[in-house]
C-alpha cells in the first residue's frame, strides 16, 4: 500500500490576468484575508461575477486555484480521497481540497450548500485556527502552511432553508457581498468582454434589468451578467439581438411559455 501521493498544482496556475473590474474593496479586502490566514465566503446571485473574481485573484497573488462545483451527489471522499487499485496495488489518491492543502494553493468550493452535509464537518477545521485537515482513513493529519486559503461561495437569494448555510459554519468565514454592478459598469464589462457597441450592451443592460424586476413575479432568477456576456457574444457573430436574447437569455430562466412571451416582448422593445 502506497503512501498517500501528493498531486502536482502547476495545471492550475492562471497564466494570463482574467479581466476582472473591481465595484467596491474586495481585492484588498480578500488580500488581507489570505495574509491573515483567514477563509473567505463569497455571497451573490449567480452569475454576477463571482468565479471570475476568484481567478482573478488567483492569478494576483500568483497561487494555483483548484475550483470544485458543488452538487447533491458531492461528498467528503470527494473532496479529501480515497484509495484506489491500480495495476493490483492499493493507493491513496487524494482529493482537490487535500491536494490543495498540500501544495498550498487556493481551494475554491463553488455554491458549497449543494453539496452533502458532510462536506462541512471536513471544512470546519480548515476554517478556524486549526486550519487542518484530519484524513480518517489514513489517520493524518494535514497542516495547512501560509499559502493555502480557503474560499467558498453560495447564493443566499436562491437557497431553501433546507439547503442554507449554517451558522457555524458561517461565524468561520470573513463575508464578501457580491451583487450585479451598476448598469454602466456591467454595460462596460460586456462591451468589454465581446466587443459588441457599448450602445448595444447598454441595451442588453437594460433587458437584464427588467427581468431582475420579474423576480418572485414568475423568475426565480433575473439575467445575470453571465447571460448577458452569452448573448452579447451571439449577436458579435451577427446573430439578431433579439434572437440572441431569446436563446440566450429568455431559454436559460424560464421554460414558461407565456413568461418566454413576455420576456421576448421586452427585448424586442429594446432592439
Amino acid at each position: 500500500m502506497s503512501n498517500p501521493r501528493v498531486l502536482r498544482a502547476e495545471e492550475y496556475v492562471i497564466n494570463e490576468e482574467p479581466y476582472y473590474e473591481p465595484v467596491g474593496d474586495e481585492v484588498r479586502i480578500f488580500e488581507a484575508a489570505y495574509k491573515q490566514n483567514l477563509p473567505v465566503l463569497l455571497k451573490g446571485p449567480t452569475g454576477c461575477g463571482k468565479t471570475r473574481f476568484m481567478e482573478y485573484m488567483a492569478w494576483r497573488l500568483k497561487k494555483p486555484l483548484i475550483t470544485v462545483s458543488c452538487h447533491d451527489d458531492l461528498t467528503a471522499s470527494d473532496l479529501v480521497g480515497r484509495y484506489l487499485i491500480s495495476a493490483g496495488e492499493t493507493r491513496w489518491v487524494d482529493g482537490p481540497l487535500a491536494r490543495a492543502v498540500r501544495s498550498g494553493s487556493i481551494c475554491y468550493l463553488d455554491e458549497i450548500v449543494e453539496a452533502r452535509k458532510d462536506t462541512m464537518v471536513v471544512i470546519h477545521p480548515l476554517a478556524d485556527d486549526r486550519r487542518v485537515l484530519p484524513i480518517e482513513k489514513t489517520g493524518e493529519l494535514i497542516e495547512a502552511t501560509d499559502e493555502f486559503c480557503l474560499a467558498i461561495s453560495y447564493n443566499p437569494g436562491y437557497q431553501s432553508v433546507l439547503k442554507d448555510l449554517k451558522q457555524s459554519t458561517r461565524q468561520r468565514f470573513v463575508a464578501l457581498e457580491f451583487d450585479f454592478p451598476s448598469a454602466e459598469l456591467e454595460a462596460m464589462i460586456i462591451s468589454r468582454e465581446t466587443g459588441i457597441e457599448p450602445a448595444l450592451a447598454h441595451n442588453l443592460v437594460k433587458f437584464a434589468g427588467m427581468t431582475r424586476n420579474l423576480k418572485g413575479s414568475g423568475l426565480e432568477e433575473g439575467a445575470s451578467t453571465r447571460l448577458l456576456v452569452h448573448a452579447a457574444k451571439l449577436i458579435a457573430d451577427d446573430i439578431k439581438p433579439v434572437t440572441a436574447c431569446h436563446v440566450a437569455v429568455a431559454q436559460a430562466l424560464s421554460d414558461d411559455p407565456e413568461m418566454l412571451s413576455a420576456m421576448d416582448e421586452l427585448s424586442s422593445s429594446l432592439f
